[in-house]
């Protein structure tokens, strides 16, 4: 693989002479403008699913620190959750740490090691944590053992652990997302997945992310049945949904048409389109949270467009705002109870090094 493009490393080799033999790793999370939805296998198996996509300086981060027997201990190093078995035994899946226990026992490790892991942002913040958390794991572990994985391969593998080992629901775009890195367009359909980044200007990736607002409107989803409903509305042909999808996946080539053509403004317009059919698509995602009203207040105050991380039901709200109207946005955010911050571009993806620091 060329590693100019992908900061993985490939074929990593321990010298317990020159290294401690410990592997760092970190995957960014992201942010998605368009296409959600159209990523998953009931969709695009049946028709074409994309997604506009970038990620962001949040990272799920990983350390790998050599054993000399068949032990594994897990460390959440922000949770304060801690699991320890044996490479002989199969791991228990029991709500502590899993997406650790299943990464490893897909990767077949044969020596025992400590793994500390910690994330930027928290559980269900819609920001694809689990899949940069799975994916730091794979990168790091594959290289504790000399495994050479190609980004593609990494992505599946990923997807493999969380959707088909582990039953999680979801769609396919933050495996992807989290390994390849950068602004893309991702493309689904019954014969594969294509990653098509997008060559944009520095200095347009830039003013686009003095634009950008993320605001945390609480609520960290649980399991609340978001996406089997949104599966089951598809299934039954709801009028709306099926509009709704369709738009969405359409709106990720117009956005990425305004992005070429420099058109900020048209960009920020298209993303309130999308928050409209998203909301087509699934009415239930906004549903005991206080995404609503603060979308609301913020469009009042200047913001031009927005959307809902993740499948709903609580998370991260982004936004496009003009950058003179963004203090007037954020206290009034404020004073409806969210927490903004600012959003922040990575053109990299999954990388992992070597260490002799502790």
């Amino acid at each position: 693989m060329d590693t100019s493009t992908v900061d993985f490393l490939p074929g990593l080799e321990i010298d317990p002479k020159t290294s401690t033999g410990i592997l760092r790793s970190k995957a960014p999370m992201r942010i998605s403008f368009a296409g959600g939805g159209t990523d998953f296998p009931h969709w695009f198996e049946r028709r074409a699913g994309a997604v506009l996509c970038a990620t962001i300086r949040n990272y799920a981060r990983v350390t790998v620190y050599p054993r000399p027997d068949k032990a594994v201990r897990i460390r959440s190093v922000d949770l304060g959750y801690m699991a320890n078995y044996s490479l002989e035994e199969e791991p228990v899946y029991d709500g502590v740490l899993d997406l650790a226990k299943a990464a490893i026992r897909r990767l077949g490790c044969s020596m025992g090691f400590d793994l500390d892991v910690r994330c930027d942002a928290p559980p269900g913040s819609g920001l694809g944590g689990s899949s940069a958390l799975v994916g730091a794991i794979i990168g790091a572990v594959a290289a504790y053992q000399n495994l050479v994985l190609d980004p593609y391969e990494l992505a599946e593998l990923n997807y493999a652990i969380e959707r088909q080992d582990l039953k999680i629901a979801g769609g396919m775009q933050d495996q992807y997302a989290t390994t390849f890195g950068g602004f893309n367009l991702i493309e689904f359909s019954a014969s594969g997945v294509l990653v098509n980044p997008l060559r944009l200007d520095d200095n347009l990736l830039a003013d686009l992310e003095a634009h950008l607002m993320l605001c945390y409107v609480g609520n960290v989803r649980a399991n609340t049945g978001l996406i089997d409903r949104q599966i089951r509305y598809y299934h039954e042909k709801r009028a709306a949904t099926l509009e709704g999808m369709g738009r969405i996946y359409s709106l990720v080539y117009d956005m990425k048409h305004a992005l070429l053509k420099g058109n900020l403004t048209g960009f920020g317009e298209l993303l309130h389109e999308g928050f409209v059919n998203k909301k087509r698509m699934n009415p239930a995602i906004t549903e005991g949270t206080i995404t609503d009203s603060l979308y609301e207040e913020a469009r009042k105050h200047g913001a031009i467009g927005g959307k809902l991380m993740g499948a709903g039901g609580g998370g991260y709200l982004l936004l496009y705002c003009e950058t003179h109207r963004q203090y007037e946005v954020r206290k009034a955010l404020e004073r409806r109870g969210g927490v903004v911050t600012n959003c922040a571009l990575e053109p990299r993806g999954l990388q992992v090094w070597r260490t002799r620091s502790l």
